[in-house]
């Protein structure tokens, strides 16, 4: 028993190595960043670093980086001298002393993580763009706001209520359309002049495509790395899948997000148009590891439903600005 007492007391101090077996968990305030080498220079966070213990925190950090080490694998096996794989950078606002501590509980989860930036009680924001960062993920909606006004793409994460199984094998990303994909352009029709003037703006502009929204960059990565499996023939089997999930209705106002994607020489694998209909049934049906939406409304029901939701705060429906989901009324978009 005193053994264990001063093993324990070991993994508290971060001047001492610890041993794998005793984790610490990761200090408040971390979030764990993505990002391909150096091809595409894709940055993304898990959800959960930080501010999850226990099995929670395995959960959380497990699931979505084993799936991107599923994608590496069949890179390196497709591609050997290919450098273009999923990179996994750790960005904390902790001190540099703490980095013992989240050593060994990366070690504990058996998680390939080679890069840091602590940054010791700053900001990480600054460090951004010099990691050529096109998504930053964080709990902390200041610092997200913070990467949106220096225009860099970024969502803030909110756990599940409750914990749901993802594929292992399968990285899967759902996105919104507008204000999330496209620009917010449609949703000011929405709530200038009403439902009405929508459909009809949306049919005069039926072939004029969107301008793009903020997470547009992110989408055109994933394409690039799909498109690797794709000319190997392996479309059906490819590790990566993306899912359009939107308010829009498909009859009235689809085809200009279709044709829009199409314009910038991208696509989704899924695109589901819900008319209005609440996201968070078929959410759990998807089992995304990660859903992005700029309303609070369907982060709110995508939580319920046991899927890891993402709050782009970007467009008009962010005023006022919310930094906790609520549930009430969506807007038609």
């Amino acid at each position: 028993m005193a053994e264990t007492r001063k093993r324990c007391s070991m993994s508290r101090d971060p001047t001492l190595s610890l041993a794998p077996e005793l984790p610490s968990p990761p200090p408040i305030g971390s979030q764990l960043t993505l990002l391909p080498s150096p091809g595409y220079h894709l940055q993304a966070s898990v959800p959960g670093l930080g501010v999850a213990v226990g099995e929670g925190l395995s959960w959380r950090i497990s699931s979505p980086i084993q799936a991107l080490e599923a994608v590496n694998k069949r890179l390196r096996e497709l591609y050997p001298e290919s450098e273009d794989l999923f990179d996994i950078v750790l960005v904390t606002n902790n001190h540099a002393q703490v980095g013992v501590r989240l050593i060994n509980s990366i070690n504990h989860y058996d998680l390939f993580i080679e890069r840091f930036c602590m940054t010791g009680g700053n900001s990480p924001i600054c460090y951004l763009k010099a990691y050529h960062t096109n998504l930053y993920l964080s709990a902390d909606a200041e610092k997200v706001q913070e990467a949106i006004d220096e225009g860099i793409a970024a969502a803030t994460i909110f756990s599940p209520s409750r914990d749901v199984a993802v594929s292992q094998s399968q990285l899967r990303v759902a996105f919104d359309g507008d204000a999330v994909l496209f620009s917010d352009e449609s949703e000011r029709i929405v709530k200038a002049h009403g439902l009405d003037s929508f459909f009809e703006h949306e049919k005069a502009h039926e072939n004029k495509p969107l301008a793009q929204g903020p997470l547009k960059g992110f989408l055109e990565a994933l394409g690039r790395l799909q498109k690797k499996f794709y000319s190997k023939g392996l479309r059906l089997e490819c590790p990566i899948r993306t899912y359009l999930v939107t308010a829009r209705s498909a009859a009235s106002s689809g085809a200009r997000a279709l044709k829009t994607l199409r314009s910038w020489g991208l696509e989704t694998d899924e695109a589901l148009f819900l008319a209005g209909a609440p996201k968070g049934p078929l959410l759990e049906k998807i089992r995304p590891h990660i859903f992005f939406d700029d309303q609070m409304f369907h982060v709110a029901g995508a939580q319920e439903m046991g899927t890891v939701a993402a709050h782009v705060p970007y467009g008009v429906a962010q005023t006022p600005r919310r930094t906790t989901p609520t549930k009430q009324a969506p807007s038609a978009q």
